[in-house]
C-alpha cells in the first residue's frame, strides 16, 4: 500500500502524468491508470485519513478482488471432497476437473477451478515447520510400489521386492535396499546396514505405527516391539513411533520416499533384475548420485555435504559389533524340562519344570530366560524332533541313566569278560530297541560290587549255555551258586549200525 500512497501523492499534489508517475514508483502506466481508477471507484479522496491503515486501504480498493463477474451460474464444486480425492494415488487436480466438467458442462474453466480450489486451501489449518537437530533422528518407511526381480531365468517367474527407505532428519542424506519382505528380520536388517551406510547411529529412530515396529499404537504409551527396542538399545538408542494417523510427524521420510520412487523406480523401469543383489546394487549407484551430486537448492548443497558438515559429527559412534537379530517367544518347559522351539526340544534346569521361560533366537543360539534371569544356552539345533540336553540341567537319578549308550555298555562289560560283553550283546540284540535292553545288561554289571567280575563272568558263560539270556537267570545262577559248579563236557554219542539204517549210499 506505500506505492498507493505514492501514486495517489504524485497525482493530486504534483498533478502527474500517468508516465511520470510510472517512472517514479516503479510500475508500468497501466497498472498506476488502473490503480487511481480504484481510488475513484472507492471514493478516496486526498490526503487520506491519517487514520487509514494499510489493510483498511486495501479492503477499500480490492473488495471486489477475486469476485467473478458475469452471468455464469454453474454449481460450486464441493472442495473438501476434492481435498480428500487428491490424497489418493495418481489423483490430479486435471483428472477431478475432468470429471467436473463432464457432468457441469457449462461450469468452471480448469484455471478458475484450480484458482478456487487453491483459495479454499489456504483456509485449511497451517503445517508446523520441524527443525531437526543434528544426528537426532533418523525416520525409517517402506516405499509404497515395489520393483520386480526375476528370480527364475528359465520360467519367468517374478517377486516384488519391497523398498525401504531411512532419512536422517538434518541433512537429508538418504538410504534405501530392497529387501524380499517387510517382516521384523529384514525390517532390522536394513536398519543395520543403513547404519552402517552412516558410520553412525541417532538418538532416535522414527517409524510410523506398523506392526512390525510397534504392537499397540497409542498416543501417549506406545508398545515397541521387544527385538526393534533391543536393536535400538545396542546402538545406544532409542524408538519414538510417529502419533496413530499422523504422517506429518515423519513428514521427511513421506518426501523421502516420494523422492526415491521419482529418482529410482523412473530410472530403472526399463531394467530387469536377476536378483535382489542385483537390484540393490543398482539402487546404491542412483543413491550416490542423489547425495553426493544432486546439490539442494534452498542451501546450495548436496546432502551429503551437509551429511559431512552437520549430521556425522553429532551421530553416535557404533559398537564394536553390528546387532544381530534375535526374536522373543513365549514357551512352558515341560514336564521333562526341556522347551520346544521350532521342533527342537532344549533343555533348562530341572527344578524349572512347568514354569513359563522367555527365549531369544538367534540363527546360531538360542537363550532361554526365566523372570529376566538367563538360565540356559544352547546352540540351535535344526528341527528334527529331538532334544539337546546339558548334564547339569538333570537330576542325578535322570543323569545317572541317561550317561549309559550302547558303545559304553559294551565297554564296561568287555572289561568284565568276553562272556559279559557276549551276554549284553545278545540282549541288546534281541531287543526291538537297544534301549529296551540297557536296564538289563546294567542290572547284570552292577551285580559285580555284590559277587565280584570273576563269578559275573562265570555266570554269564553259564547264561550263554543253556540260553538263558535275562537278568533274572544271571541272578538265579548266582544265587544258587551254579556258577561254580564246572560245567559237564558234551557226550559223544557212539555210531549206531543196524540194518534198517540206509547210509548214504542208499541215496547214490
Amino acid at each position: 500500500m506505500r506505492r498507493v500512497r505514492e501514486m495517489m501523492r504524485y497525482r493530486f499534489e504534483q498533478e502527474l502524468g500517468y508516465k511520470a508517475i510510472s517512472l517514479r514508483v516503479g510500475a508500468v502506466p497501466s497498472t498506476v491508470r488502473a490503480t487511481l481508477k480504484r481510488v475513484a471507484d472507492a471514493g478516496l479522496r486526498w490526503p487520506l485519513d491519517e487514520t487509514l491503515g494499510d489493510a483498511a486501504l486495501e479492503a477499500s480498493l480490492y473488495r471486489d478482488a477475486g469476485k467473478k463477474t458475469g452471468h455464469r451460474r454453474c454449481p460450486e464444486p464441493d472442495w473438501a471432497q476434492v481435498h480428500r480425492e487428491l490424497k489418493r494415488k495418481h489423483v490430479t487436480l486435471q483428472v477431478l476437473w475432468d470429471e467436473y466438467i463432464a457432468e457441469h458442462p457449462t461450469g468452471y474453466r480448469y484455471s478458475r477451478f484450480c484458482d478456487l480450489y487453491r483459495g479454499w486451501a489456504m483456509k485449511l489449518p497451517v503445517t508446523m515447520r520441524q527443525n531437526h537437530a543434528p544426528g537426532d533422528k533418523l525416520f525409517v518407511d517402506y516405499a509404497g510400489d515395489k520393483i520386480a526381480v526375476v528370480i527364475d531365468r528359465l520360467t519367468g517367474e517374478v517377486r516384488d521386492a519391497h523398498i525401504f527407505v531411512a532419512v536422517l532428519g538434518a541433512s537429508s542424506l538418504t538410504y534405501a535396499e530392497g529387501s524380499w519382505t517387510e517382516t521384523l528380520p529384514d525390517w532390522l536388517a536394513a536398519h543395520t546396514r543403513a547404519l552402517a551406510m552412516f558410520g553412525g547411529a541417532p538418538a532416535l529412530f522414527v517409524p510410523d505405527n506398523a506392526k512390525v515396529a510397534v504392537i499397540k499404537a497409542c498416543l501417549y504409551d506406545p508398545q515397541v516391539n521387544r527385538s526393534y527396542a533391543e536393536m535400538a538399545a545396542h546402538y545406544y538408542s532409542t524408538v519414538l513411533p510417529t502419533r496413530p494417523r499422523r504422517p506429518r510427524d515423519k513428514a521427511k521420510v513421506e518426501a523421502a520416499v516420494l523422492i526415491v520412487e521419482r529418482w529410482l523406480f523412473g530410472r530403472l523401469r526399463r531394467r530387469i533384475f536377476y536378483s535382489l543383489a542385483e537390484l540393490n546394487a543398482a539402487i546404491a549407484g542412483l543413491l550416490a548420485e542423489l547425495n553426493d551430486r544432486r546439490v539442494l537448492r534452498r542451501v546450495g548443497q548436496t546432502r551429503r555435504q551437509l551429511f559431512e558438515e552437520i549430521d556425522r559429527p553429532a551421530l553416535k559412534p557404533l559398537p564394536a559389533e553390528p546387532y544381530v537379530y534375535a526374536e522373543w517367544r513365549r514357551r512352558r518347559a515341560g514336564l521333562d524340562y526341556h522347551v520346544e522351539i521350532e521342533r527342537h526340544y532344549y533343555s533348562v534346569p530341572y527344578r524349572f519344570a512347568r514354569e513359563p521361560i522367555e527365549a531369544r533366537i538367534t540363527a546360531a543360539t538360542i537363550e532361554l530366560f526365566h523372570k529376566g534371569e538367563r538360565i540356559a544356552a544352547h546352540m540351535r539345533g535344526s528341527g528334527n524332533g529331538r532334544h539337546t540336553t546339558i548334564p547339569e540341567h538333570m537330576p542325578s537319578s535322570h543323569r545317572r541313566f541317561a550317561d549309559w549308550t550302547v558303545e559304553r555298555i559294551a565297554r564296561d562289560a568287555t572289561a568284565i569278560g568276553p562272556c559279559t560283553a557276549l551276554l549284553c550283546e545278545k540282549i541288546l540284540v534281541e531287543r526291538r530297541h537297544p534301549e529296551q535292553g540297557f536296564r538289563a545288561c546294567m542290572g547284570i554289571m552292577r551285580m559285580t560290587r555284590s559277587f565280584g567280575a570273576k563269578r559275573i563272568e562265570a555266570a554269564c558263560s553259564r547264561a550263554l549255555d543253556i540260553g538263558a539270556l535275562t537278568y533274572g537267570s544271571v541272578r538265579s545262577i548266582l544265587d544258587k551258586n551254579l556258577d561254580q559248579i564246572p560245567s559237564s563236557p558234551p557226550v559223544e554219542s557212539p555210531p549206531v549200525d543196524h540194518p534198517n539204517i540206509r547210509g548214504s549210499r542208499y541215496y547214490h
